[in-house]
């Protein structure tokens, strides 16, 4: 019988076959490729449902408010993700759809952003609130009212607009950005202590301090909830007017009052995501 054959690196670790180095870094390639397709196609285009439970007095016992949340959308042109994003909030059959700002980039996809619009459906009306980037595009005010009037969508610019669901008065409150602390305190002064009352801002920082309890509920977007997350580490960029807030439920002011932060539908600046899937919010509201 044949002695068997002993294989023996060499200097550079080599058995016969291939390097310890050239295995170490095609890995390392294959890993960077898959972080990379991850970060770039699959994240950005795959969004999650993403439900809150939020317990308020002025629900009454055995009620239930639905709404859809959404933000950000930055919609350039029109494709199947939105289709689905626009389908997958219609089937959570909310009483109310809620969006908060950043619907576009640039003023010539309106169009585009008014064929997402008119996808979404529910029983008692859409409300909206600008961003920052309307204001940048140059498609804001009364403008931008007149495109989502088309879409049977109430632009609420510093306003209130008066509805009941269920049995329960409710109001929604749009507060323009970039959310000033004078035209906060005039719009909650025409808040009614005795109805529900829900605040939509496009960004979460503003004057929380000037909060006294008569809103309820606030809902944000901006953040993007940081697009990219390591975990562990707080997010690398965050626009202005996000402060302390990246995603999910906080409370803020004296009164504690809950504030909403959804991570949002599309990217911007960047087209990547990475631990830091797209949102869709269903808020339930129920009795305390």
């Amino acid at each position: 019988m044949g002695r068997k054959r002993e294989e023996y690196p060499d200097q550079t670790g080599q058995t016969g076959g291939i390097s310890r180095r050239t295995f170490l870094l095609g890995g390392g390639a294959a890993l960077g490729a898959g972080v990379l397709g991850e970060a770039l196609i699959r994240e950005p285009n795959s969004f999650e449902i993403r439900e809150v439970v939020v317990p308020l007095a002025k629900i009454p016992p055995g009620r239930e408010l639905r709404l859809v949340h959404l933000s950000d959308l930055h919609l350039r042109t029109f494709h199947r993700y939105y289709e689905q994003v626009a389908i997958a909030a219609n089937r959570l059959e909310p009483d109310i759809l809620l969006l908060t700002g950043d619907y576009l980039e640039e003023n010539r996809n309106i169009s585009e952003v008014r064929r997402f619009l008119k996808l979404l459906r529910t029983t008692s009306g859409i409300f909206a609130v600008q961003g920052n980037w309307e204001y940048w595009a140059r498609l804001e005010g009364e403008n931008l009212r007149r495109h989502f009037a088309r879409a049977q969508i109430s632009l609420l610019i510093n306003e209130r607009r008066d509805l009941e669901l269920q049995g329960v008065p409710l109001s929604v409150l749009g507060l323009d950005y970039p959310s000033a602390a004078d035209t906060l305190q005039q719009l909650q002064k025409e808040a009614d202590p005795g109805r529900l009352n829900l605040l939509l801002s496009h960004v979460p920082a503003f004057s929380h301090d000037l909060l006294d309890g008569r809103i309820d509920l606030i809902l944000c977007g901006h953040t993007h909830g940081g697009q990219v997350r390591i975990p562990l580490v707080h997010p690398f960029y965050l626009p202005r007017f996000s402060g302390r807030f990246v995603d999910g439920m906080y409370q803020v002011g004296d009164t504690d009052t809950p504030l909403y932060v959804t991570r949002g539908i599309g990217t911007s600046i960047f087209p990547i995501r990475f631990l830091c899937r797209p949102e869709i919010t269903l808020l339930r509201l129920v009795a305390a």
